[in-house]
C-alpha cells in the first residue's frame, strides 16, 4: 500500500507540469482544444475547419458531448486552453461538465466556440444566453431572407443565406477583404443590450426574419431585420473571447465548397467566403491575432534615469510604456496613435496621448501638476478586437518644501509694493505731523 501510494505521487509530480500547461500571455502557442461534437461524423464532414486549425499548430482532441469521461480540470488546472462546442442537440453534457462549469472555463481566460442550430437544446441557450446573446424562443425557427438568400437553395424556402454584412474589423477577419458571401443555415439571435462586450461579425439583412419555414406565420416574428445577428463574438473583460454562431453548418465542407450567387446580384462565385471567414474569426478568437502585451511603466524626472520613489509638485517628468502584438508566430512592435496615459487620484489631473517610435516604445513628457497627494499613472487601451490593456503605477506627489520656494514670489509683488508704500506713508505722515507749524 506503501509503495502504491509513492508511485501515484511520482506520477502526479510527473504529470502536474503537463497539466499545468495553459495559455500564456508572453507565449500564446502551442494550445490544446477539446473539441465536443453530438456525432463523430461531424469531425469528417467538418474537417476543412478543423485541418486548418491542425495546420496552424493546435492539438484538438475529439470527444462526443455525452462522454461520461469528459473533464475540464484534473488536480485543479485546466486541460485545454480553448473549447469548441459543435454539439446543438446535446441536452446535457458528460462527466463533470455543465453550463456553470464552462462559464467558469471562460472566466479562467480560456476561448470557446459554441455552435447552435435549429432545436438547438436549453443547455445550448443557456451557455449563450451567459455570454450575452439570446437565440430565438421558437426552437423550430430558421432565419429566413426572400431578398438576399443564395439561388442555390434548392428548398425554395429561402432558409440558404448569402449574406455580406460583415463586421468592419481588420482585427477580427483580417485584412483581407472576404470577397464572396458567407452560406448560412440556422437560427437566429439577438444580442442582450445590457451586455456592452457582445458584437455582431456576421448580420442579416434588413428583409431577414425568424420563423418555422415549414408553417404560416399567424403573428409577426419577434426577431426581424439587422437585429438577428447570425454570428457574434464576445471579448470578456479578463480577455477571454467566445464565437458564437446560430449554424453548425456554417463550418461543414459541403457550404464551405458551394459555389454561391446572392439572389438579386450578377456576380458569382466558385466557392463561398465560408472558409476564408471561419479561418480569421477562428484566428481571432484563438488569440493569433489582435492579442497585446505591454511591459512595465517606466518614469523618471527630466535629465534622470532612475524611477524616483516620490515627485514635487510641478516637476518635469518622462512616462514611456512598451507595448507589442503577437503576428501568430512572434511578438511584433505594436503601432497606434491613440494610446494615452492618465496622471491619476480621483479623477485625471493630466491625459496625455502617447507618441511612438514604431518599435513598440511609447512615450510623453509634461509637468506634475500643482495638487498633491497619491496619484497613479494609468492606461487603460480599450479599442474593438483587440485584448484590453489595464495597467497603473502608484506614485506620491508632495509639495514644496519650505526651503524649496522662491526668495521672492512674481506674484506676490503688489503686496511687497503696497507695505513699503504703507510704510514710506506713515514715515512722511508723521515727520508732517511733528515738524509742521
Amino acid at each position: 500500500m506503501m509503495n502504491l501510494s509513492r508511485s501515484v505521487a511520482l506520477i502526479s509530480l510527473f504529470l502536474l507540469p503537463l497539466l499545468s500547461f495553459s495559455f500564456s500571455v508572453d507565449n500564446p502557442t502551442d494550445r490544446r482544444v477539446l473539441v465536443l461534437l453530438d456525432d463523430l461524423s461531424l469531425k469528417s464532414s467538418h474537417s476543412i475547419f478543423f485541418n486548418t486549425l491542425k495546420s496552424r499548430g493546435f492539438d484538438l482532441d475529439f470527444k462526443l458531448a455525452e462522454d461520461s469521461k469528459l473533464a475540464l480540470q484534473r488536480y485543479g488546472q485546466y486541460l485545454y486552453d480553448g473549447l469548441i462546442i459543435f454539439a446543438p442537440s446535446t441536452e446535457r453534457l458528460g462527466g463533470s461538465l455543465d453550463s456553470k462549469s464552462i462559464a467558469d472555463f471562460v472566466d479562467s481566460g480560456r476561448d470557446l466556440i459554441l455552435s447552435a442550430d435549429t432545436y438547438a437544446s436549453d443547455l445550448i441557450r443557456g451557455i449563450a444566453t451567459e455570454c450575452g446573446v439570446d437565440f430565438d424562443e421558437d426552437s423550430s425557427a430558421m432565419v429566413i431572407d426572400h431578398t438576399s438568400f443564395s439561388v442555390s437553395d434548392v428548398d425554395g424556402d429561402h432558409t440558404l443565406i448569402a449574406s455580406d454584412d460583415f463586421v468592419k474589423s481588420d482585427v477580427i477577419l483580417g485584412k483581407t477583404k472576404i470577397e464572396a458571401p458567407v452560406l448560412f443555415r440556422g437560427v437566429a439571435h439577438s444580442l442582450n443590450p445590457s451586455n456592452n462586450l457582445v458584437l455582431k461579425v456576421l448580420s442579416a439583412s434588413p428583409s431577414a426574419y425568424s420563423a418555422n419555414p415549414s408553417s404560416m406565420l399567424s403573428s409577426p416574428p419577434q426577431l426581424t431585420g439587422s437585429a438577428i445577428s447570425l454570428v457574434s463574438v464576445m471579448q470578456a473583460r479578463n480577455n477571454a473571447r467566445v464565437v458564437i454562431s446560430g449554424s453548425v453548418q456554417l463550418f461543414s465542407d459541403r457550404l464551405i465548397r458551394s459555389g454561391v450567387q446572392k439572389a438579386g446580384s450578377p456576380n458569382q462565385y466558385e466557392k463561398s467566403g465560408n472558409e476564408q471567414f471561419v479561418t480569421e474569426l477562428s484566428k481571432w478568437v484563438f488569440h493569433e491575432r489582435g492579442h497585446l502585451k505591454a511591459g512595465s511603466l517606466v518614469h523618471h524626472r527630466v535629465g534622470e534615469t532612475d524611477e524616483p520613489a516620490i515627485y514635487r509638485i510641478k516637476d518635469d517628468l518622462e512616462f514611456s510604456v512598451e507595448i507589442y502584438e503577437w503576428s501568430g508566430k512572434s511578438w511584433e512592435p505594436y503601432v497606434a496613435n491613440d494610446v494615452q496615459v492618465q496622471f491619476y487620484m480621483m479623477s485625471p489631473y493630466v491625459l496625455k496621448t502617447l507618441s511612438t517610435d514604431k518599435k513598440g516604445l511609447f512615450h510623453t513628457s509634461f509637468k506634475v501638476p500643482d495638487v498633491y497627494g497619491v496619484f497613479q499613472f494609468k492606461v487603460e487601451y480599450e479599442k474593438l478586437g483587440y485584448s484590453t490593456l489595464s495597467l497603473s503605477k502608484q506614485i506620491p506627489v508632495r509639495p514644496y518644501r519650505h526651503n524649496e520656494y522662491e526668495r521672492f514670489i512674481p506674484t506676490a509683488y503688489p503686496y511687497y509694493g503696497a507695505c513699503f508704500t504703507t510704510m514710506a506713508g506713515f514715515f512722511v505722515f508723521s515727520f508732517v505731523y511733528l515738524y509742521h507749524k
